[in-house]
């Protein structure tokens, strides 16, 4: 019997601070047959300690419900953690003698994986050029995907290896590869990593999203961005040793392809439009850097489609889409399939949008009516926003500070959930909390509290579970124990009220996440009552 399938401990976590609506000051809890079944003080534990298999003295401990990672790529991320990471390179001549080394350093690898690279941020302002790269290898096959995963720099080896790749869209000679070129060469490449490769990727990754308190990943594959071996590996391996759970999403217009291959949803990344970085998201307006409005994937028609099929088939359906003609694709698209099967139907189906970045007023009003789940990265607007970021120089300022407008949309009534993209941006939970709390655009920002839940309990609502993300008698018992400073509550607009642990308050605190403050250090993480890390000295 394996330890995912064994029966958990009955544990009394005690001497901490427990956040839980249940008790906003409770310190002690019991997890029982995998599910909390007490939350409460210090003085009542007592009656439950003869009756627990274990006694865990928390020491003045923090603990939350687990994080949920709302859009992830299992495998992707585990090779970049085992493989060429060029996202910390601060210039092309640095992440050229990366390569090199890395190269030396592998000298079996079928094939040279890395990821990470950012042109807008490098002094000489260009991607890799193809006999760069060649010399770098050797002649190797290398596989490069920019930082927003929607282009890639590649080697000649792995070019002749993917068959007629310069007659596809997306090719032009001596550019890096977008769109159908480049989902060719991902493929190719992929394709040589070997199943052992994958498997320890896929641990890896795994392994590291169990360090930093995540409980729960939301994989989103497809035949554009994996394999279905690579699909339902990970399921498979997820279901079998202990870690965090793999909710699976497969994006593609097949509806019983998606169910065929356990997915919760034909969702995640259906691309309608591609990424702001790579100059291919669908705009209404030309990019400011560049005389066109990107590209569309999916129309309106082919949304509604969608919507239609995975309605009456049970299943979420689901997109990505970051432009703001690819959101109004999808608004126009699912309030199509409304008037065609039901909106009571289509809400109660919680289908999602993933990143939708560029939103207007009428766009948010439409995601509140039609029941649209926001899958949202506040990672990207720290990383890309600002007056002088790279959405600023593709949009121009003023469309720029439209961009990711949390606050609008919890005031609207939209579901949030917060993930990061990995790898496109780190698994990073706290920092994700942060960088919502934070926003560089201070009317688009949310409190410490209202982040938190979109990035615990909201994972949990976009799948269709209420009971869960939440540490209240009854729910699955995922949750992390953290090593913090003080508790507080803090305010959109920056105010840190100390006052938070006072019981007249009423509100349970998270920790000051302020920028510049260290963030909370994982201790252990549990997930359905069963341990998944323990972090050293714990």
């Amino acid at each position: 019997m394996s330890e995912r399938t064994a029966e958990p401990k009955t544990v009394l976590l005690r001497r901490g601070e427990v956040h839980s609506p249940a008790d906003p000051f409770a310190t002690a809890m019991v997890v029982e047959a995998g599910h909390v079944a007490w939350v409460g003080s210090e003085g009542a534990a007592d009656a439950f300690a003869d009756g627990v298999d274990e006694v865990i003295d928390l020491d003045g401990a923090l603990v939350t419900p687990a994080f949920t990672d709302a859009h992830v790529h299992t495998t992707a991320t585990g090779l970049a953690l085992t493989g060429l990471d060029l996202s910390g390179a601060p210039s092309l001549t640095a992440a050229l003698a990366l390569v090199r080394d890395f190269a030396a350093a592998r000298p079996d690898d079928r094939v040279l994986l890395g990821h990470g690279w950012d042109a807008a941020r490098w002094p000489e302002r260009r991607a890799p050029r193809r006999e760069e790269l060649d010399e770098a290898t050797g002649g190797r096959r290398l596989y490069l995907s920019r930082i927003d995963v929607h282009s890639a720099v590649v080697t000649t080896a792995l070019l002749d290896l993917t068959p007629r790749v310069r007659d596809k869209a997306g090719f032009t000679d001596g550019e890096p590869l977008t769109r159908d070129a480049h989902h060719a060469v991902r493929a190719a490449a992929f394709a040589a990593v070997t199943p052992a490769q994958r498997t320890g990727a896929q641990r890896a990754a795994l392994a590291h999203a169990a360090s930093l308190g995540i409980g729960s990943l939301h994989e989103c594959a497809g035949p554009e961005i994996s394999s279905q071996d690579d699909f339902t590996g990970l399921l498979r391996l997820a279901a079998e040793e202990p870690g965090p759970r793999v909710v699976g999403y497969w994006a593609e217009q097949d509806v019983a392809k998606a169910r065929d291959l356990g997915a919760l949803g034909a969702a995640g990344d259906l691309f309608v439009d591609g990424a702001l970085g790579s100059h291919t998201a669908c705009l209404h307006q030309p990019y400011a850097d560049a005389a066109h409005t990107g590209t569309a994937y999916l129309d309106a028609a082919a949304v509604a489609a969608h919507v239609v099929a995975c309605t009456e088939a049970g299943l979420q359906a689901g997109f990505h889409a970051i432009g703001d003609a690819a959101v109004t694709a999808v608004v126009e698209g699912v309030r199509a399939a409304a008037e065609k099967v039901g909106l009571a139907r289509v809400r109660a189906a919680r289908h999602r949008v993933e990143h939708v970045e560029m939103l207007t007023p009428e766009t948010i009003t439409a995601f509140a009516e039609l029941g649209l789940t926001a899958s949202v990265q506040p990672a990207f607007d720290a990383l890309w926003g600002g007056e002088d970021g790279m959405y600023a120089e593709r949009l121009g300022v003023a469309r720029a500070r439209t961009l990711n407008p949390f606050a609008a949309l919890l005031r609207a009534g939209v579901p949030l959930a917060f993930g990061s993209d990995s790898p496109v941006t780190p698994l990073d939970p706290w920092g994700t909390v942060r960088a919502a709390a934070f926003h560089r655009t201070p009317e688009h920002r949310v409190s410490v509290r209202a982040a938190f839940t979109a990035h615990t309990r909201g994972g949990w609502r976009a799948i269709g579970r209420d009971d869960a993300g939440v540490l209240v008698p009854g729910a699955p018992a995922d949750y992390a124990v953290w090593r913090t400073d003080a508790l507080v509550v803090q305010a959109p607009d920056d105010r840190v009220a100390r006052w938070s642990t006072d019981p007249r308050s009423g509100t349970p605190g998270l920790p000051d996440l302020t920028p510049g403050t260290d963030l909370p250090l994982c201790l252990r993480t549990v997930v359905g009552g069963r341990t998944v890390f323990v972090g050293p000295g714990e």
